[in-house]
């Protein structure tokens, strides 16, 4: 995604909440094998596309239509390519998980006008567009709340570190809109409890991996020893950021996003305080499900926004986010 896509502040928005796949259930009239449904992916080695994609499949399977998955492996190039392949086929609909939101809007309009319907998932399509304000020519967007999950992890900060002291931000790869998306909010939520009570010290990039994430934190340690917390804006950063608290003999807690294998794990080992859970599965099979709305008449009006639900998980309830990559 690009750096240039802003999106509202959760207090701004005007979009629709799913709870999860009940949300928007299989329907149950007779199966309709004469739609296919494209997914146009991003890139199905890395672990959330890749369970996205399986619970897109899983959906499509019980709706008895046939989805087309086709893999980018992360190249923009490439999933224009299929995105015109996808087009010449003639499917009923697209489902497309966009690279970067600038070069998706003329996919969008390829498609649109050979009379395609498109929903967005994990994405946006259009530079500098708000969540409550998708672009006209798609039928719906899915995804993950990115602004609330920022003031969701600054919730969880303020319980892990309720006397305040100093706060280290490990963000992404540079270019990545999370990097503003995750951070924003979180920052505000630090600054309303009280003015100077939190103070970030450092912020650096950990490029979400692990290594990278321990890295950023062996270098933020070293520099400010009295660091009490560290929010890395993905679970694998996070891991990463615990190797190297531990090493340095520091108390600070830690913070992710994601609700991954790996960051569930630490948290019920102690390692990491938090993360907010994200469930690429069931976001899959709801972007199934709400394309086969659209196609058969269900979902209808001018397109919205659709988050589902990412709560803040802790050692208290770790065991509701069963994870899914």
């Amino acid at each position: 995604m690009a750096v240039t896509l802003l999106l509202a502040a959760t207090a701004g928005c005007t979009v629709t909440t799913a709870s999860g796949p009940g949300a928007a259930a299989p329907s149950t009239g007779a199966k309709d094998a004469s739609l296919t449904i494209g997914l146009a992916n991003q890139q199905e080695s890395v672990t959330f596309p890749a369970a996205l994609a399986k619970g897109a499949q899983d959906r499509a399977a019980k709706l008895g239509v046939k989805l087309v998955d086709l893999d980018s492996q992360g190249d923009q190039a490439k999933q224009a390519s299929q995105v015109q392949d996808l087009v010449a086929q003639k499917v009923s609909g697209i489902l497309l998980v966009p690279l970067s939101p600038g070069p998706a809007q003329a996919l969008v309009d390829q498609a649109s006008a050979a009379g395609i319907p498109v929903g967005t998932v994990h994405g946006y399509v259009g530079a500098d567009r708000k969540a409550d304000d998708p672009y006209q020519k798609l039928k719906f967007v899915l995804d993950e709340n990115e602004f609330g999950a920022g003031a969701t992890a600054g919730q969880l900060a303020l319980k892990a570190l309720p006397s305040g002291g100093q706060v280290a931000v490990i963000t992404g790869a540079a270019g990545f809109v999370e990097n503003t998306t995750r951070v924003t909010q979180f920052k505000a939520t630090l600054n309303q409890a009280g003015a100077g009570k939190y103070k970030i010290v450092a912020t650096q990039p950990g490029n979400w991996t692990k290594q990278d994430g321990q890295s950023a934190c062996q270098n933020i340690l070293a520099a400010s020893p009295k660091v009490g917390l560290f929010y890395a804006i993905s679970d694998d950063m996070a891991v990463g950021c615990a190797s190297a608290v531990k090493s340095a003999g520091s108390h600070a807690k830690i913070i992710g996003v994601g609700g991954s294998k790996s960051g569930i794990e630490a948290i019920k080992s102690g390692a990491v305080y938090g993360t907010v859970c994200y469930k690429p599965y069931d976001e899959g099979a709801m972007a199934v499900q709400m394309m086969h709305d659209t196609l058969t008449g269900k979902l209808t009006g001018p397109p919205k926004t659709t988050f589902y639900d990412t709560p803040g998980i802790t050692s208290a309830n770790v065991s509701t986010c069963a994870p899914q990559w």
